[in-house]
C-alpha cells in the first residue's frame, strides 16, 4: 500500500509539473502582455472613429487573451483529479494551484469587464452620434 501511495504521489507530482509549466507560460503572458493591454483600454478615446478603432484592436487582443484564459482553465481542470487522492500529501501543490487559479480568475474577470465596458462605450457613442446627427438635421430643417 505504501508503494502504491508513493507511485500515486510521483504521478501527481509529474502531472503537477506539466500543469505548472503550462500555467507559468499563461501567467507570464498575463503579467507581461495581458495586464498592460487591459490598462491601455482604461482611457478610451473621445471620438466615435477612434473608439471603433480601439474596439477593433481590443477584439484582436481579446481573442488571444481568451485563448490564454482557456489554456489556463484547462490546465487547472486536469488537477481536479486531486480531490480523489485525499490520502496523498498534496497540500503544498494545492496552495500553488490556488494561487494560479486566483490569478487566472482575476485576469479573466478583468477581461470580461473590459470587453463589456468597451462594447457599452461604443454603443453609447453610436447613440450620441445618432442624436447629434438628428439634432443637426432638425436645425437645418428649421433654418430652411
Amino acid at each position: 500500500m505504501l508503494s502504491n501511495k508513493r507511485i500515486q504521489e510521483l504521478e501527481l507530482v509529474m502531472e503537477f509539473e506539466k500543469v505548472e509549466e503550462c500555467f507559468k507560460e499563461v501567467s507570464s503572458w498575463i503579467e507581461n502582455v495581458g495586464r498592460k493591454r487591459l490598462k491601455e483600454t482604461i482611457n478610451l478615446d473621445d471620438s466615435l472613429e477612434m473608439l471603433l478603432q480601439a474596439q477593433k484592436h481590443f477584439k484582436e487582443f481579446d481573442l488571444v487573451a481568451s485563448e490564454h484564459c482557456r489554456r489556463g482553465q484547462e490546465a487547472l481542470k486536469k488537477m481536479n483529479q486531486w480531490e480523489d487522492f485525499s490520502f496523498v500529501d498534496v497540500h503544498s501543490y494545492r496552495v500553488k494551484l490556488q494561487t494560479y487559479e486566483d490569478e487566472l480568475e482575476e485576469f479573466c474577470t478583468q477581461l470580461d469587464e473590459t470587453r463589456h465596458r468597451v462594447c457599452e462605450t461604443v454603443r453609447l457613442y453610436e447613440f450620441f452620434d445618432k442624436v447629434r446627427q438628428g439634432i443637426c438635421c432638425t436645425e437645418e430643417g428649421v433654418k430652411s
